[in-house]
């Protein structure tokens, strides 16, 4: 990623997907100074409106910290559903959240697309939980399904992870225990 970032030259447009506040933080430091990043909201997988709200607040008033401009989607669980139909007695970490994965992804790529963004990303590869090899693998079918750039990562790498702990203890951040979805509860 820092390879392709620096070969850039001039500074490019980046939507970038966020799953939460404490995950964002690490990356946009990363990424704050090199491109001009957006972040955008889009977690249908919340388990409820009160954690999305939660969650969403908690983005946006870390955007403003950071100058960043946020763009939060309404809350609508049925998009998530829709595409884990099936899959709900998964292991976590296994397809469904490859199907949550693709859903938020995809939505991220086809708003970049529709307003003009150079590039999009997510910030899903910070979490040790999540797997960026494959979110890499969907970033890539949906950049050229849809014609609009990914930015490969894996933000976790370079003591990621422990930054964004940092940061959210910084900037007093509600963490949250879980990814959102109710089966991540469960486990």
């Amino acid at each position: 990623m820092h390879n392709l970032i620096e070969s850039l030259g001039e500074r490019k447009k980046l939507l970038l997907h966020s799953c939460c506040a404490p995950c964002s933080s690490a990356c946009l430091e990363k990424l704050k100074e090199k491109m001009d990043i957006t972040v955008f909201f889009y977690n249908p997988n919340m388990d409820s409106q009160m954690e999305y709200e939660k969650r969403a607040s908690e983005q946006k008033r870390l955007c403003i910290e950071f100058s960043i401009p946020c763009k939060v989607t309404p809350f609508d669980k049925n998009d998530f559903l829709e595409v884990i139909s099936g899959l709900e007695s998964e292991r976590e970490g296994g397809k469904r959240c490859f199907s949550c994965y693709e859903l938020r992804l995809r939505k991220t790529a086809e708003y970049a697309k529709l307003n003009g963004y150079d590039y999009f990303a997510t910030t899903l590869t910070l979490s040790p939980l999540k797997n960026a090899q494959k979110l890499n693998e969907i970033g890539f079918k949906l950049e050229s399904e849809l014609g609009v750039k990914y930015l490969p990562s894996d933000f976790k790498k370079e003591g990621g992870y422990l930054r964004s702990i940092e940061l959210s203890k910084e900037n007093g951040l509600y963490r949250q225990s879980y990814c959102g979805c109710e089966f991540s509860k469960i486990k």
